[in-house]
């Protein structure tokens, strides 16, 4: 271990504790186990540098091994795709390894686990064998075919093995407990039968081993002394133990298997099977696409493996699985690339601006700084002349005070170079601005000493000299999906929250000394945020992915939305005090715009769920909230939650409510014929002369 003083998470821990207990430390030896049927995302980022991490800090290796026991998902494609990924974070394997390397062995194992008595085959169908595997509160009972002879099993293993049964016909069991209350050890599935191409093995092959008696066997050949998985493996690890008591020696490192979190990453998946779905059915444009959470995405968007190591480290390893806010990530590759990237200009919504007192044909050379945080960056020169390129935004032709930009009659800087005046525009027929006119002061060059020069005006802006402009595809990313957690509603289908405006694509400008900038090349657009080079780049083309904006406009959005449902709550109160129709239809209107304004999905939800009690004015703010949101419906939420809703508002103090809560109930067709027994008891109770019309009109 390093000898600098640091905490030790819980991992580091076990390693410890078994050094001091008589591991020897040239004895240790760590790996990384991806089944290559995908590409790697960021949560595999976090376990590359878990494990290589470990490597480095105990000088111990690490083998890279593709766990390949399903030929029906696994390509080639994808297992050059993850060497290509853990090399370019940075982390090189001591050994290249397969699962497959060790198809023989495990199969020699298989046979002696037969001869032993401790494995059959089983010849039930899968909807049979589901049954007879009893649930978790009721023990399975044995299978028809536990009890075949040891020479039947041998001669069907050895015929499965040899492609004489289609798949589905058989399979192999570890004899083990069908009472066990962990449903994993009630007789597993060892082997099944695949007719399947093998990206190694061809077609060598009919059978193929299953991932939890390859896994645990394949750490033993290898001599692994700590496995470290993920959290939902923790219920497989008696059945680890259990394959490697069968067959350990001694005399050998016996694997530990040890679990820690899984850390999801808010707005955005990581499941393979999402992520497969996103490209098959072509939301992206493929597994490197720059909104997806690959590490081959992420790399394409400008990720650097920095960012990516940092923010490994940063959000650490728990026991626990929590949701980690993607702004923490973009924290990181702003810290490094703030460190790293040229500072440059660009102009990505452009309209003209002309400087009418600015001799025609003149050009001027400025120096600009590379990177305020790096004195080695040095300055490069940029051309400036009469016309240049500005940010739409940037000017309001009739501006309120707080506008600190370009307006009639008000004065800005030019970034590195003179203060400029508004002076009159030209528009086209549609009224739209087609060139700002505006004069510049001769003795404002910024460094130039001058009193001029000093003097302050209210905001700076970039720019690019038309002559020298080059031309640039700018892609616009955001966020994938507008959701926190877009699969976590059982509800909701994971494909309804994908963000339609996660990529904008526009044509811009950027300055001269871009000429020459090549694929992943990383660069701040002064005041727009950072951009990276895309692989679709040419001389001719230009071609820039946005990775991240210069601060966070989520976490403002964010508040903005939190702040609606809070005032909108505020409103509520105001709703029982007014006397008119009138009064409260207004109160109404303002809250439906506020809550029709919150696009985040759970938020909706929580404030819903949050208000589902026995105050007034919160089972008021539930009835507008189904009533007035598109975003949430009767069908996001289940029927207990349902039910304790409509029940608490036909039995509120409010007769307010108690409308609201009829009507929404009535607009619920699932619901509705449970809250039927309620509504009509109310019919017999109710005082309230709009109640009683609106429950005589159902």
């Amino acid at each position: 271990m390093s000898t600098e003083e640091k905490a030790l998470n819980f991992i580091e821990q076990i390693i410890e504790e078994d050094l001091k207990s008589g591991l020897s430390p040239d004895k240790l030896r760590f790996r990384f186990p991806p089944e290559p049927n995908g590409y790697l995302h960021i949560g595999h980022a976090s376990a590359i540098a878990l494990n290589f991490g470990l490597g480095i800090d105990y000088q111990a290796p690490v083998n890279l091994r593709f766990d390949d026991t399903n030929p029906a998902k696994e390509e080639q494609e994808f297992v050059d795709a993850i060497k290509r990924d853990v090399q370019w974070l940075g982390y090189q394997w001591a050994e290249e390894r397969y699962a497959s390397d060790y198809f023989q062995q495990l199969y020699d194992w298989t046979v002696d686990f037969i001869k032993k008595g401790k494995a059959y085959v089983d010849s039930q169908t899968s909807e049979e064998m589901a049954i007879q595997k009893g649930t978790p509160s009721t023990p399975g009972v044995d299978s028809p075919y536990r009890n075949r002879s040891i020479a039947e099993n041998l001669d069907l293993f050895e015929r499965m093995k040899n492609g004489e049964f289609p798949e589905g016909t058989h399979i192999l069991r570890a004899k083990i407990d069908m009472k066990s209350t962990n449903m994993l050890m009630r007789d597993p599935i060892m082997y099944r039968i695949l007719h399947k191409h093998h990206h190694r093995t061809g077609d060598t092959w009919c059978i193929y081993p299953m991932y939890d008696w390859a896994h645990g066997e394949s750490d033993y050949i290898e001599q692994i002394s700590h496995s470290f998985c993920t959290l939902e493996f923790l219920p497989h690890r008696e059945l680890y133990d259990w394959f490697l008591d069968q067959i350990y020696d001694s005399n050998l490192i016996r694997p530990k298997q040890r679990e820690f979190a899984r850390r999801n990453l808010s707005h955005t998946v990581v499941s393979k099977r999402k992520l497969l779905q996103l490209v098959k059915e072509n939301h992206v444009t493929g597994w490197d696409d720059p909104r997806m959470s690959t590490i081959s995405g992420l790399r394409r968007r400008g990720y650097t493996p920095a960012s990516l190591r940092n923010f490994a480290g940063m959000i650490g390893i728990a026991k626990r699985d929590n949701l980690i806010d993607v702004s923490v990530l973009e924290y990181c590759i702003r810290e490094d690339l703030n460190k790293t990237a040229p500072r440059v200009m660009a102009v990505i919504d452009p309209v003209k601006l002309v400087l009418t007192n600015y001799p025609e044909g003149q050009i001027e050379w400025l120096e600009a700084e590379n990177n305020p945080e790096e004195e080695q960056a040095g300055f490069r020169k940029i051309p400036f002349s009469r016309e240049l390129y500005i940010e739409r935004e940037d000017f309001l032709e009739e501006a309120p005070a707080k506008f600190f930009r370009l307006s009639i009659g008000k004065e800005v800087r030019l970034k590195n170079g003179y203060i400029i005046k508004g002076e009159s525009v030209i528009k086209d027929n549609d009224g739209e601005i087609t060139e700002i006119h505006a004069t510049y002061d001769t003795e404002s060059l910024s460094g130039s000493g001058t009193e001029a020069s000093q003097r302050k005006v209210s905001g700076t802006l970039h720019w690019v000299s038309v002559a020298h402009a080059l031309a640039a595809e700018i892609r616009l990313y955001d966020r994938m999906f507008v959701d926190e957690a877009p699969d976590s509603h059982k509800e909701k289908d994971f494909l309804e929250f994908v963000n339609p405006d996660s990529l904008k694509i526009t044509r811009g400008f950027v300055e001269p000394s871009l000429a020459t900038a090549q694929n992943e090349d990383k660069f701040q657009f002064q005041r727009l945020g950072y951009f990276t080079v895309d692989k679709d780049s040419t001389p001719e083309k230009l071609v820039f992915n946005k990775t991240v904006g210069l601060k966070d406009a989520w976490e403002e959005k964010g508040k903005k939305e939190e702040n609606s449902i809070n005032n909108s709550l505020k409103e509520i109160n105001k709703y029982f005090k007014v006397d008119t129709q009138e009064g409260r239809t207004q109160i109404e209107n303002t809250i439906s715009e506020s809550i029709k304004a919150v696009s985040n999905f759970s938020l909706l939800q929580n404030a819903f769920k949050k208000n589902i009690n026995n105050n007034k004015s919160s089972l008021l703010f539930a009835n507008f909230l189904m009533k007035h949101s598109d975003k949430i419906k009767p069908s996001d939420f289940d029927e207990e939650t349902l039910v304790k809703f409509y029940g608490m508002s036909l039995k509120s103090e409010s007769a307010f409510v108690r409308l609201e809560g009829i009507a929404n109930a009535v607009n619920d067709s699932v619901t509705f014929e449970s809250i039927k027994p309620q509504l009509e008891v109310l019919k017999t109770t109710e005082k309230n002369e709009l109640v009683l019309a609106k429950l005589a009109s159902i």
